[in-house]
C-alpha cells in the first residue's frame, strides 16, 4: 500500500485527496490531543471526550457475546443478530469501561455519529484541513467489533485515535469474489460481504480465495490514518477492548448528483430481465450516453437543444427528476 508521511495535517495534498488507490498515512493525526491520550490509556480517552459531551443522544449497536463483535444477519436472513438502541453518550462511555474486564463482553458500537453535534468543540483541536472541501465528520467508537466488507460512495479518510483497527481493503472489481448479500435489506445501509473474513468458508465461498489475493491489509494505531477511495470495499476490525476512530467523507461531485444507487437500483427493475439480445442493445446505450460520453457524444446537436445530453447542473436534475418521478408513478 502506498504510504505518505510528513504532509501537512491542515493542508492534504490534492493528489491524496484525489487518489483511486487506497494510502496509509502513518502518524497523521498522532498531535491530536485525543490521539495522545489514546495512546496513553483508554480511560483517559474516555475522559478526554466526555470534555465536549453537551447531552447529545447517539445511536448503538448491541449484540451478544455469542456473536463476538460480528454485527451480522441472523441465521435466517430474515433479521439480524444484534439489536439497536439510543442513549447518552456517558452512559456508552461508562458501560465501555465496565465490559474491559469482562472476559467475553455483549459488542456495543456506536457508529457514523456526526462530530458537530455530537461532540461540539472538539474539531477546534484535533481535524484535519481540506481546503474548499466541506467534508462531514463522524466518531465510531466501541469495544472489539468486525464490520463486513462494504463499499461506500464517498471518498473516506479514517483517523484511529485510540486502540487499534485492521482494515482489509479491495478494488471494486473484486464484487464478484466477495458474494455480497442483498442490497436493499443490510445490517447498516450498505450491502455486506457475506463471508466470514475470521473463518471463510471457501467451500460455499470459493471465489474469495481469488479476492485474498488482492486484499491490502494494514493495522493502524492511535495517531494513524487511512485514505479510503470510493467503491473501495472495506473490512474493519476494532482489536482492543476500548476504539475510537474518527473519519471524514466527501463526494468529488456536484451537490444536485443524486446517489448512483438509485440507477442500479432502476436497473435492476428495467433491465435485468430483459433478453439478452436487449440487454446488450442497452450496454451500448449506456456506454454511449454515459461510460464513454465526452464532448463528441452530443455535438451534432446545437446547445440549446441538447437538454438532457447537456452538461447536468442544478437546474437540469430537478427537471430531470421531476421527469423521472413522473415516468415512476405511471
Amino acid at each position: 500500500m502506498r504510504e505518505l508521511t510528513g504532509i501537512d495535517p491542515q493542508a492534504l495534498p490534492e493528489d491524496l485527496l484525489q487518489s483511486t488507490e487506497p494510502v496509509l498515512l502513518r502518524g497523521l493525526v498522532a498531535h491530536w490531543p485525543v490521539a495522545q491520550a489514546g495512546m496513553r490509556s483508554s480511560r483517559e480517552a474516555a475522559a478526554y471526550l466526555r470534555r465536549f459531551w453537551r447531552g447529545a443522544t447517539v445511536g448503538m449497536l448491541l449484540g451478544p457475546p455469542e456473536i463476538d463483535g460480528r454485527f451480522f444477519y441472523d441465521d435466517a436472513f430474515t433479521g439480524f443478530n444484534f439489536r439497536r438502541e439510543v442513549g447518552r453518550l456517558d452512559a456508552v462511555l461508562d458501560t465501555l469501561m465496565q465490559l474491559e474486564s469482562v472476559a467475553r463482553p455483549p459488542a456495543l458500537y456506536v457508529g457514523s455519529t456526526t462530530v458537530d453535534t455530537c461532540l461540539p468543540g472538539f474539531r477546534t483541536d484535533n481535524d484535519l484541513g481540506f481546503g474548499g472541501r466541506d467534508p462531514l465528520a463522524s466518531v465510531w467508537l466501541g469495544n472489539r467489533s468486525r464490520i463486513a466488507a462494504h463499499f461506500d460512495l464517498p471518498d473516506n479518510i479514517a483517523c484511529v485515535v485510540a486502540g487499534r483497527r485492521r482494515f482489509t481493503l479491495f478494488p471494486p472489481e473484486e464484487v464478484a469474489h466477495l458474494y455480497v448479500g442483498p442490497l436493499d435489506f443490510t445490517p447498516a445501509g450498505q450491502a455486506v460481504s457475506l463471508v466470514d473474513f475470521a473463518r471463510p468458508d471457501l467451500e460455499r465461498f470459493p471465489k474469495f480465495a481469488t479476492a485474498q489475493e488482492r486484499a491490502q491489509v494494514v493495522e493502524l494505531r492511535p495517531g494513524d490514518a487511512l485514505f479510503i477511495p470510493s467503491m473501495w470495499w472495506h473490512h474493519i476490525e476494532a482489536l482492543e477492548t476500548f476504539n475510537v476512530l474518527v473519519n471524514y467523507w466527501w463526494r468529488q461531485s456536484p451537490d444536485h448528483m443524486d446517489s448512483p444507487m438509485a440507477a442500479l437500483f432502476l436497473s435492476l427493475m428495467t433491465l435485468r430481465e430483459l433478453p439478452p439480445a436487449q440487454r446488450r442493445a442497452w450496454r451500448t446505450l449506456f456506454e454511449h450516453y454515459v461510460f464513454e460520453a465526452d464532448e463528441h457524444t452530443a455535438a451534432h446537436l446545437p446547445p440549446h437543444a441538447r437538454r438532457a445530453l447537456a452538461p447536468m447542473d442544478a437546474d437540469g436534475a430537478r427537471r430531470m427528476r421531476a421527469q423521472l418521478l413522473k415516468r415512476l408513478n405511471r
